[in-house]
């Protein structure tokens, strides 16, 4: 996985192989199976390569529908659904030996004055007081402290706590879980590489607020985590370069599902996206 900021921009670098066509490269990994905010982030750049730059994208909606191979490139088909005055609108479908892997759909909308309201930032300490990712994976053992390292190094992650130790008491919301997140290092000016960028890391942590009450974690003996679907309402223009905090929930887990949604802020307080993804979470015997 990318390594830096450099890296990531690079794996967001597509081919254009024809007219609505585009190849993804894969980064170096020991991952089984392609991270689903990769495909995502790929998917939704190829979208925004077919529309007029006066669109920025405001919503995607996504399935994963089978692993992705990490050994060969991912083709990229994007549909032009609607090209009209306010929206435009774009279907793409990822496929790996000759199978769809993942589809989706996003909007794109011209800039526009209009309402405006948005939730309270919630209290919460600053991204320097959090947690360091890696320094919890260490306590977990070695060889997960090992993969962050190797695998997520682009990203810089910081705990604030979760439903069960650092967070409130809230009884009526058992599942809770709040994070600090920012690429590590600078992505430039180009806002649809922040909106990319954003998508690539907001896939990676969701899951493990379903888990929350239940005393598991996504890398604990015999659980089998997956993404199912996933999708991102892009509110207001932030930095993905910048610290913004994920303030996660999860409603519901039931039937080997967990749901989860997420608030995202930017330090001043800015809501700056919302995002909701169902996930497989099944304890194997």
């Amino acid at each position: 996985m990318p390594a830096s900021a450099d890296e990531l921009v690079a794996l967001l670098d597509l081919e254009e192989l024809d007219l609505d066509l585009f190849r993804g490269r894969q980064p170096e990994t020991s991952l089984q199976r392609v991270f689903g905010g990769q495909v995502a982030a790929q998917a939704l750049l190829a979208a925004a390569r077919t529309v007029d730059a006066e669109y920025v994208a405001h919503s995607l909606h996504s399935y994963f529908l089978l692993p992705g191979d990490t050994a060969v490139p991912i083709i990229y088909d994007v549909e032009r659904l609607r090209d009209g005055r306010s929206f435009a609108t774009r279907r793409v479908v990822a496929r790996q030996h000759g199978r769809a892997i993942y589809y989706l759909t996003a909007n794109f909308q011209k800039a526009e004055e209009g309402f405006e309201h948005q939730d309270a930032m919630p209290e919460v300490i600053p991204p320097e007081e959090g947690l360091d990712l890696g320094a919890m994976f260490r306590s977990r053992g070695a060889g997960s402290t090992d993969e962050w390292e190797r695998e997520w190094a682009a990203l810089d992650v910081r705990y604030v706590g979760n439903s069960q130790q650092g967070l409130p008491e809230d009884p009526s919301r058992p599942a809770r879980a709040r994070l600090w997140i920012r690429v590590d290092g600078d992505l430039g000016e180009d806002p649809m590489r922040h909106l990319a960028a954003f998508t690539y890391a907001s896939d990676m942590t969701l899951l493990g607020s379903t888990l929350v009450p239940h005393g598991v974690h996504v890398g604990s003996p015999g659980m089998q985590v997956a993404s199912l679907d996933h999708t991102v309402w892009f509110h207001r223009p932030f930095r993905a370069d910048r610290w913004w905090l994920y303030d996660q929930e999860s409603p519901s887990a039931t039937g080997g599902r967990g749901l989860a949604v997420a608030r995202v802020f930017t330090q001043d307080g800015t809501l700056g996206a919302t995002v909701a993804q169902e996930g497989l979470i099944r304890r194997r015997d």
